[in-house]
């Protein structure tokens, strides 16, 4: 029997990259007739640099994230997906897009954007997708070309 995928999640963010991986996650779902869940992850690290943090910021992002994720969900299921859901979290994007979101919604595969991060970068921060490869207990693909299999033109090297 093929390998099918009942249930999809794909990390949005707004980002070229989270575009990318929504519209490849948008096919895999349709193709397997899986439930698509839409995840974000707001992370609170970067309030805690805020000393006159008082709520705001935060409602402001969970606000943005809700909107996105619904501008998605809408597009999902126009182009044909029935079984689409949100979820929004806070705290560490790794730990939750790797083992959180995925083990409470018996997700089988996790699609993401590949973000664009230079050597020093991944040496501080690391890699979200690095993460989540290393340590999901399900399939990962980490997106990096369009639909067509084609990188983004303004990736192009040519």
């Amino acid at each position: 029997m093929l390998q099918q995928y009942k249930k999809i999640m794909v990390a949005v963010d707004g980002s070229a990259e989270a575009e990318l991986a929504f519209k490849k996650a948008v096919n895999v779902a349709k193709r397997n007739n899986g439930e698509l869940l839409l995840a974000h992850v707001i992370d609170t690290r970067a309030f805690q640099t805020v000393s006159s943090f008082d709520g705001m910021l935060a409602e402001q992002a969970t606000e943005m994230a809700k909107q996105t994720l619904a501008d998605y969900e809408k597009s999902a299921k126009e182009a044909g997906l029935e079984k689409v859901s949100t979820v929004v979290e806070y705290g560490s994007p790794k730990p939750i897009i790797a083992k959180e979101i995925p083990d409470d919604n018996d997700i089988d595969l996790i699609l993401l954007g590949a973000t664009g991060l230079n050597a020093v970068e991944r040496l501080f921060i690391g890699s979200v997708s690095e993460y989540v490869i290393r340590n999901a207990n399900c399939d990962v693909l980490v997106v990096r070309t369009d639909l067509e299999n084609q990188l983004p033109k303004d990736d192009d090297k040519e």
